[in-house]
C-alpha cells in the first residue's frame, strides 16, 4: 500500500492531521482518541509493520 492510499483510508475513517512537521504528520483518531506520527513519502510503499501499527492505533483494528 502506498502512503497516499493509507492517508485516503485514514481520512475516510474520520481521522485527521493535527500537525504537519517537516517530515511527518501527526494524525488523530476520534474513534480511539490516539495520535500517531506518519511520515510523508507520497508514492512510496508503506512498510508492512508501520501500516499494521497505524491501523491498530488509529482505527482500532
Amino acid at each position: 500500500m502506498k502512503y497516499n492510499q493509507l492517508f485516503a483510508e485514514l481520512t475516510a475513517a474520520g481521522c485527521s492531521v493535527l500537525k504537519h512537521g517537516s517530515n511527518h504528520d501527526i494524525w488523530f483518531s476520534p474513534l480511539t482518541g490516539n495520535r500517531f506520527p506518519l511520515p510523508r513519502h507520497g508514492g512510496q510503499e508503506v512498510p508492512k509493520g508501520m501500516e499494521r501499527k497505524a491501523r491498530k492505533v488509529l482505527l482500532g483494528e
